[in-house]
């Protein structure tokens, strides 16, 4: 399998299994309203948003491990971790959401959770990678 295809499907799996795995905990606690998996069709093909989230956790996916390729074997988990947290949470916030219309949230309890789960997708991210990576050609 190609280089960047793993690192698009340890992405795509770390959203579903890692992401959304921290959001149902917090769900199932009722620490957040928002349930996992969200179903509802997303502009502009009417995908099921957690697969257009996923999708572009794959796309997030090419750039973190790429990026982790070159960091010293020692701190990967830590790289893993920052850039997980903020590198997406700052896109969707300060990008996405104004291209979608929306202001950015304001609240601190939003920022938290957004870390919190991207930061869980990058370690999934980082330790699927690795898995993926130990496979055979």
């Amino acid at each position: 399998m190609f280089l960047a295809t793993k690192r698009f499907l340890a992405g795509f799996l770390a959203t579903m299994i890692f992401h959304q795995g921290v959001i149902a905990a917090l769900w199932v606690t009722k620490l957040i309203p928002r349930a996992p998996f969200a179903m509802n069709p997303v502009p502009p093909f009417g995908v099921p948003a957690v697969f257009s989230l996923a999708f572009w956790g794959g796309v997030w996916g090419i750039f973190l491990l790429w990026l982790l390729s070159r960091v010293a074997r020692k701190y990967r988990l830590l790289v893993a971790i920052l850039v997980g947290a903020l590198g997406p949470s700052l896109v969707a916030i300060y990008i996405v959401s104004p291209l979608k219309g929306r202001a950015p949230p304001d609240s601190l309890a939003f920022f938290l959770v957004a870390f919190l789960v991207n930061a869980a997708w990058g370690v999934g991210t980082w330790w699927l990678g690795g898995l993926l990576n130990a496979q055979k050609r």
